[in-house]
């Protein structure tokens, strides 16, 4: 009876204690973290998928998924997500989500990088042609196609525009066919996009092996890829996602702070209010404040535009603007410094931004707020300018003629009289006689011309 206890005793107490490690032993959830990208794809956007994926990478999370829908973007942004995309040692799955979306232009791109390409019923994919950069115009209907060969299509030389959009548009398309051969996707379909826009729904981009799998929401989409391969990093991965923890990934301050200041209305209001602000500074100094600012605003503003696809033609033309209306300020022209210098920052102001992407574009409400501005201030300075001009001159020698002088000693043709407390040799046609007043009306060095003074 008492070894029966014994032993029952043994038995309860390694079932607490294999009770207690259980936890210790058993399997930790696999962590699923989940990036939202809503609209064009900019430098903050970029660093933020960026620093987000190494941070997934870091945590060894079962999969990171960015859920797409943007219009496209700059081409240098675009390839610093999939320069980190490929370099990802944790499997990436972009997803196009919800229905309604799009991975339009370079969305597309970043669906053929990734290691899971997904779409929401009701979503399209495609337009993937570079959107004109440098001011050349589009391709017109009846040009040559992108495909052709510009120099033996027309018998000539093509001319710089041309060429420079043909090597834009072959670049691209060696591009995105070798990510498509990369994860084993439609890589024709994938040129078509790229030489004439060409776009698909997901049921037919499906079809077609442009993606991988459709889903209708987050959930479905863990669902289908739980059990799934796929290649990452020249080995196969097998995707084990059951009761996975979702982690959304919340924009932190510097991405936010960037999205700001990248804004290219934004950095074209900082780089005027950092240039008027150091001139107001070194016009009136010792005052601080408009120096500290400007100072501040001015290196924000660089910050923005060497991010940014910026014309040097147009910043140049916008500096030469704010010094051509500072030179009216100082040396009034009565308009013709002002005017000039107005034109300068208005052509500058619409040429800054090198690209045709609408997102990335100074809003016109925002030049014409600054060209009304600078019409005000221009108005003002000339005002000021022939109103000092018409005004009577209040200081200097030639403030004496039109005044009166006493004369100090009869004389005739020259002798001394006395003007505004000083005396001065005076010249007269008639003679004078001493203490009769007299009428300045010219003056010639130190002589001054005088006339007898009518009542």
């Amino acid at each position: 009876m008492r070894r029966w206890q014994d032993g029952t005793r043994r038995l309860a107490l390694m079932t607490l204690l294999l009770g207690a490690l259980a936890p210790a032993f058993a399997t930790a959830a696999p962590t699923v973290r989940v990036l939202d990208l809503k609209g064009a794809i900019g430098p903050a956007v970029s660093d933020g998928f960026v620093r987000a994926l190494a941070r997934a990478n870091e945590d060894r999370v079962a999969l990171f998924v960015l859920r797409l829908d943007t219009p496209g973007g700059l081409d240098a942004a675009m390839r610093d997500m999939i320069h980190a995309l490929l370099d990802s040692r944790v499997p990436v799955a972009v997803y196009v989500a919800p229905s309604g979306s799009r991975a339009a232009s370079a969305g597309t791109y970043l669906l053929y990088a990734a290691h899971v390409a997904a779409m929401a019923p009701a979503t399209n994919l495609g337009a993937a042609t570079p959107v004109q950069i440098g001011g050349d115009s589009p391709l017109p209907g009846g040009a040559d196609p992108p495909d052709s060969d510009p120099e033996t299509s027309s018998g000539a030389p093509p001319d710089s525009g041309s060429a420079l959009r043909h090597k834009q548009i072959n670049d691209a398309v060696a591009y995105i066919r070798a990510l498509a051969e990369l994860r084993g996707r439609n890589a024709d379909w994938a040129e078509q996009a790229v030489r004439q826009a060409r776009s698909l729904p997901a049921g037919e981009a499906l079809e077609r092996n442009v993606i991988d799998l459709m889903a209708t929401d987050l959930d479905d989409l863990l669902a289908r890829l739980d059990g799934r391969q796929v290649t990452v990093d020249g080995d196969t991965v097998t995707l084990e996602l059951a009761g996975a923890t979702v982690e959304t990934v919340e924009q932190d301050w510097r991405t936010a702070f960037l999205a700001v200041i990248t804004d290219p209305s934004i950095a074209y209001i900082l780089m005027l209010v950092g240039l008027y602000g150091l001139v107001l500074e070194f016009s009136s100094p010792g005052v601080g404040v408009p120096g500290v600012l400007g100072a501040i605003c001015l290196l924000l503003a660089l910050y923005a535009l060497q991010m940014l696809p910026v014309s040097y033609v147009g910043l140049g033309l916008i500096v030469l603007g704010v010094a051509l209306m500072v030179a009216e300020a100082l040396s009034p022209s009565f308009g013709v410094l002002g005017a000039g210098g107005l034109a300068a920052l208005l052509i500058g102001s619409v040429m800054l931004m090198d690209t045709d992407l609408p997102a990335f574009q100074i809003a016109l409400p925002v030049i014409a707020a600054v060209g009304a501005g600078g019409a005000l201030l221009l108005g003002v300075a000339v005002r000021l300018a022939v109103k000092a001009h018409r005004h009577p001159v209040v200081s200097g020698a030639d403030t004496l003629i039109g005044t009166r002088a006493v004369a100090l000693e009869d004389f005739q043709e020259q002798g001394q009289v006395r003007a505004a407390g000083e005396v001065w040799r005076a010249r007269a046609a008639r003679p004078v006689r001493r203490g009769q007043v007299l009428l300045v009306r010219g003056r010639d060095g130190l002589t001054l011309d005088v006339e007898e003074d009518s009542p």
